[in-house]
């Protein structure tokens, strides 16, 4: 089995600063690096350290030639990568001593796939695969589409949230996760629970509280692992690209999700974004 993510690539510039800047503020970083990231990426290099098979569907420009080097450095096959005429994307992330962040996300390459690099993908693409897609480029409804025309299991994680985007995919979805905050604005567009919603698995991911999941036998709670965060950037990330990887290997989603949830966990104690996620030796070593 394999995993095909339509995905977004950044070049992630992280900012250390004292505290997250007020409206009219300037304020002065104390360190600053540059990371591959993009919600794309971070889940294909998790699924891909979690040991599954991982092909990425996306665009760069020539300046990101290096990111899509070190996506194969880390077992993603990059074949499907096409450099077009546009800047690759880049992420201005700002992170605050306690861990939390605020991201201003320019799209440039993500915004502009061609369609017929999505195509050309999944025409590899096995009965039974795994598609995922997230908000972060286009062609979404497209890939949604031909992914369950053609077999595919598809996924979805609604962030950046659009209650539009998340409306235009529903009818494919097997798998969809999200946080709390876009569960409940979802729920305000569609007047629909996650329990209620037409796909057969919903996670609805909370932080330090844990996780939701919302499966063909009810609602089942996870437990957050405790412990000090330093950056929460890339932690959903990591967390779905771990439950893409263990449901693809042949785990029961509770098991996966149990995975997931010590690698989001790893993820928070580091600085950074794809270059940082854990692999799956760490996440074993912690587990015993």
């Amino acid at each position: 089995m394999a995993i095909w993510n339509l995905g977004s690539i950044n070049a992630d510039f992280v900012y250390s600063v004292p505290h997250i800047p007020t409206p009219g503020e300037t304020l002065a970083s104390t360190r600053r690096q540059r990371f591959l990231g993009g919600k794309g990426a971070n889940m294909s290099v998790a699924a891909a350290r979690a040991a599954a098979r991982v092909n990425h569907i996306g665009a760069l420009g020539s300046d990101g030639r290096w990111a899509a080097e070190r996506l194969l450095e880390y077992g993603v096959d990059t074949r499907n990568i096409t450099e077009i005429e546009t800047e690759t994307a880049q992420a201005i992330i700002m992170v605050d001593p306690a861990g939390e962040n605020s991201i201003i996300l320019h799209p440039g390459a993500n915004a502009e796939i061609p369609q017929a690099t999505l195509q050309a993908a999944l025409s590899e693409a096995e009965t039974g695969d795994w598609l995922v897609i997230q908000n972060e480029t286009n062609l979404q409804r497209t890939a949604a589409s031909l992914g369950k025309k053609l077999g595919l299991q598809v996924a979805y994680a609604a962030a950046p949230f659009d209650a539009e985007r998340v409306q235009a995919v529903l009818p494919h979805l097997d798998f969809l996760i999200l946080n709390a905050v876009e569960a409940e604005q979802l729920q305000q567009a569609t007047g629909q629970s996650p329990a209620d919603l037409p796909v057969r698995d919903v996670i609805v991911t909370r932080g330090a509280e844990g996780a939701d999941w919302y499966g063909p036998d009810g609602q089942q709670h996870f437990d957050a692992i405790k412990v000090d965060p330093v950056d929460t950037t890339g932690a959903g990330d990591t967390f779905t690209g771990y439950v893409l990887a263990g449901l693809d290997r042949g785990m029961p989603m509770a098991q996966a999700i149990k995975q997931a949830t010590i690698a989001g966990a790893l993820m928070v104690t580091r600085h950074g974004t794809a270059d940082v996620i854990p692999d799956l030796s760490e996440v074993q070593d912690f587990q015993s």
